[in-house]
């Protein structure tokens, strides 16, 4: 049986696993046939011999035997032939169902390849064409090419140059991907991969509709961005014209239109033609000046005072872009800042001062005419040159550490001598000021230098005087001596108050060495007298006005001035010597306002002045007991300075502080005076005869607590017409919650409320308990007094009788204080009594101590009212708990 093979037809998969298994099999089966053929072959020869040797006759035995054996062996033979016809048989089913199934295969390859939407071809090892889709083929359907299998792939690229098949090439970077745009237009992806055999796969993608939909995508993103871009120019405040490389004006906005004077224009004119239309110069990046210079910016001055910038920028693909800037505001600031620069440095070159300004390098950057002069330089001839070379180095030297303290952004004052123009040595005062930028970086050198030789003479002069003050505080202590021993007399107490003031006299005259220790001691010991003879004389003032009244009211005054004269002392030597630390808290000024306003009401009204007070609920940061003093200088000046007419007690908000201030219709100070009235000693001229001057401590005492606390102090004033004195104080978010607005009370009510109380009073000293007594009975109150807490204790059954305030003295015998022994009295009783804490004692630390108790502080000598109001409130407090 002949088995026949046909070979793949072109476009068949010959390539294929299947149909290479099929051929091995058609190749087995002929070299089968070729066996069979040979066997047969051999059966054929043995017959034919077997016959012609069974025509002899005298042999037919052995020719029997031979052909017995060679029937056997055509037996064996046909048996093989059989078993290879059947082999045979089945190997040609295999190749039937294998050639069935390599055909199906190469129909699946075929539908597969056709199926896909790019055009396809296989390439062998050798680039010949095996296998291609009708895809492919289309390509060439408009040509005379004809392609087929085994065509190599260099043929088809010379068919495909030849015939003008490809319009345009675009190869992309890594070799992968050809795109070709066809002569028909149509857009094809090429893309080669190789295969395991070393052929090559080629697929044609048609991406025709890929490119359309690219090409229509950047068109409408080229037209948005064009659109974006006009608006965004339309909407720019200076005027924009872009000019291709042509000279063409192909972008502007109506800006340009309108700094140009140019009514709308069409598109695609020469910028030279549309700015001849204009009153303004051609300006292009190859405009030159009469030297021959490129000029890229010009300012063209317009009619009406307008100011344009031009300015052309060349594009790096030819063209250029030209802004046209409206400056006329910026001109005119400029203008303003340069009128403004001359101002400043006209006044700073009048200033007696010298002024300059430093680098953080130490380069000149500004000087004054004064700081030029005094330096021995030409107008103008410091700026920009170092520090360094303007005064060489000793000089720098010299100055090297507050330089650095400076640069690190530390305020320095210091003193240093330098040797004048005329040769004359002379005290200079130097003030640096770092000038800080927002991130707090220090960028330069504000430089203040002030000639202060006629100030130090002066401070020597005041020291001086300062130094014979000692002797008038002796001459004080006595006429304080005799005016007590005189008080004494009247009283009854000669003895006991002359045994005090000999005291306090031999105190005075051992602090000769020292005044401001001396003032510092005597606050307790001296005021001690006073204070009892302010009791005193207040108990004879309160009783009903008899013959002696004028002499005791006489007595009042004077020892009310000489309390205010000691105070004022002890004051300014506490300020000297730094005892004083204030204790700063957040407070309502209304509380503070108000009592002072209702005290010097009445002071004012005494001299026929009225006192008018606005109200204020902003809450400050201050000490409130120190900045009381200070306004009581500043009402107590402007009532002793206003020989009629008014004072006004207000306050001015600012943005993170209020102003305190005090208006008087007075006398007013002279301009050439207002840097004197805070140095002490100095006194203005009496409103009215026979007035008490003072000391002139008043506002000196009002610069020194106000330096101390950090609060301004400003004053302005019309001599003949008035002052004005403002201390600006800081302003707080919220404060502790005060006691509430007090309604005022009349004395007549206030002796109502204490009438029928019992008051314990604990003194060391026997005069003030009598005074004191004599006071407080006055009142209408039952009062208990005692030298001591074991007298004490003795009289009130061991501190279990009945009371309702409690007054002691701070400073007792046997080192003890006034806070222990209340403690040690409440201690022993059901109900503490509210206390009274008297003394004088200035210092932050006890009024702390006492607040922290819950007890009242009061500073000697007593006021009266004072005295009266705070043990209402005690009573009051009391009988609340």
């Amino acid at each position: 049986m002949a088995y026949t093979s046909t070979r793949p037809s072109p476009g068949s998969p010959s390539a294929d696993p299947a149909g290479m298994a099929a051929a091995d099999l058609q190749a087995h089966i002929e070299q089968l046939e070729r066996e069979n053929h040979k066997l047969r072959r051999i059966n054929a020869a043995l017959i034919e011999r077997v016959e012609s040797r069974s025509s002899l006759p005298h042999d037919s035995y052995a020719a029997f035997q031979y052909s017995v054996e060679l029937a056997e062996q055509v037996r064996e033979r046909t048996d093989a032939l059989n078993q290879a016809m059947a082999e045979l048989k089945a190997s040609n089913h295999l190749l039937s169902e294998a050639r069935l199934r390599a055909e199906t295969a190469h129909q699946h390859l075929i539908d597969a390849i056709e199926s896909i939407s790019d055009a396809f071809v296989l390439f062998d090892r050798e680039q010949r064409i095996v296998l291609f889709n009708s895809r492919f083929k289309s390509f060439w359907a408009h040509s005379r090419v004809r392609i087929s299998a085994g065509t190599r792939l260099s043929e088809i690229r010379r068919l495909v140059a030849s015939s003008g098949l490809i319009a345009e090439e675009h190869r992309s970077g890594g070799d992968e991907h050809s795109l070709y745009r066809l002569r028909d237009g149509r857009w094809v992806q090429v893309s080669e991969r190789p295969t395991s055999e070393g052929g090559l796969v080629i697929l044609y993608t048609d991406i025709t509709e890929v490119k359309v939909s690219e090409t229509i995508r950047r068109e409408q993103a080229l037209a948005q961005k064009s659109s974006l871009l006009q608006r965004a120019v339309d909407n720019l405040s200076q005027g924009v014209a872009m000019v291709n490389a042509d000279g063409v004006l192909e972008l502007w906005n109506h800006r340009f239109l309108q700094l140009c004077g140019l009514a709308p224009i069409a598109g695609k004119r020469q910028f030279a033609e549309v700015m001849a239309d204009s009153a303004l110069p051609l300006l292009t990046p190859d405009t030159r000046d009469a030297e021959g210079r490129r000029v890229q910016q010009i300012e063209q001055h317009l009619y009406g005072g307008q100011v344009l910038e031009i300015r052309t920028h060349a594009l790096p693909t030819g063209g250029f872009v030209n802004t046209f800037t409206d400056i006329t505001e910026r001109y005119r600031h400029a203008e303003t800042l340069r009128k403004s620069e001359e101002w400043i440095r006209l006044i700073t070159d009048h200033v007696p001062a010298l002024i300059a300004y430093l680098s953080a390098d130490l380069v000149y950057e500004f000087t004054n005419k004064v700081y030029e002069e005094w330096y021995h330089w030409p107008r103008g001839a410091m700026l920009g040159r170092s520090l360094h070379e303007a005064h060489g180095e000793e000089h720098c030297r010299r100055l090297q550490p507050y330089l650095e303290r400076a640069l690190d952004g530390e305020s320095v004052s210091f003193e240093v001598v330098e040797t004048n123009m005329g040769g004359q040595e002379r005290c200079m005062l130097r003030s640096y000021v770092p000038n800080r930028q927002a991130d707090g970086s220090v960028v330069g050198i504000f430089v203040l230098i002030r000639d202060i030789t006629e100030r130090r003479r002066t401070a020597e002069a005041l020291h001086q005087a300062y130094q014979n003050l000692e002797q008038r505080v002796r001459e004080r202590t006595a006429e304080l001596t005799a005016l007590n021993e005189q008080l004494v007399r009247e009283i009854g107490e000669r003895r006991q108050v002359e045994a005090r003031l000999r005291e306090a006299k031999h105190e005075a005259e051992q602090a000769n060495l020292s005044k401001t220790k001396f003032l510092a001691a005597v606050s307790h010991d001296l005021l001690q007298p006073l204070n009892a003879a302010r009791l005193f004389t207040s108990a004879l003032l309160e009783r009903a006005p008899g013959a002696g009244d004028g002499l005791v009211r006489n007595i009042s005054n004077s020892l009310e001035d000489v309390e205010n004269l000691l105070g004022t002392l002890v004051d300014i030597s506490k300020l000297d010597a730094g005892v004083v630390k204030p204790d700063i808290a957040s407070f309502a000024v209304s509380e503070l306002l108000a009592n002072l306003a209702a005290e010097y009401r009445q002071v004012a009204a005494s001299e026929g002045l009225q006192l008018d007070f606005v109200p204020s609920t902003a809450l400050v940061r201050s000490d409130q007991q120190l900045l009381a003093r200070i306004l009581r200088n500043l009402l107590s000046n402007a009532i002793r300075y206003t020989p009629s007419g008014r004072i006004l007690l207000g306050c001015r908000r600012h943005r993170h502080s209020l102003s305190i201030e005090v208006w008087d219709t007075g006398v007013g100070i002279a301009e050439d005076k207002l840097g004197e009235i805070f140095q002490e000693f100095k006194r203005g001229d009496a409103a009215r005869a026979n007035q008490d001057r003072g000391l002139g401590l008043g506002l000196a005492i009002v610069d020194k607590i106000a330096r101390m606390l950090g609060h301004r102090v400003q004053v302005s004033s019309v001599l003949g017409k008035g002052s004005r004195f403002a201390i600006e104080v800081p302003c707080a978010s919220r404060a502790p919650r005060s006691r509430g607005e007090e309604q005022a009370r009349t004395p007549d009510e206030l002796i109502d409320r204490l009438r029928g109380s019992r008051v314990w009073v604990l003194d060391n000293d026997a005069s003030i308990c009598a005074g004191m007594r004599t006071l407080l009975e006055g009142w209408g109150c039952r009062v208990v007094t005692a030298l001591s807490e074991e007298d004490l204790a003795r009289q009130v059954d061991n501190f279990h009788a009945e009371a309702e305030l409690l007054i002691v003295d701070y400073h007792l015998d046997d080192d003890c204080n006034g806070l222990d022994a209340v403690a040690a009295i409440n201690a022993r009783r059901a109900t503490p009594l509210p206390a009274l804490m008297i003394t004088a004692n200035y210092s932050n630390e006890l009024k702390q101590q006492v607040r922290e108790l819950g007890h009242t502080l009061m500073h000697k000598p007593v006021r009266p009212m004072k005295l009266k109001t705070a043990m209402c409130h005690l009573l009051e407090r009391g009988g609340a708990v």
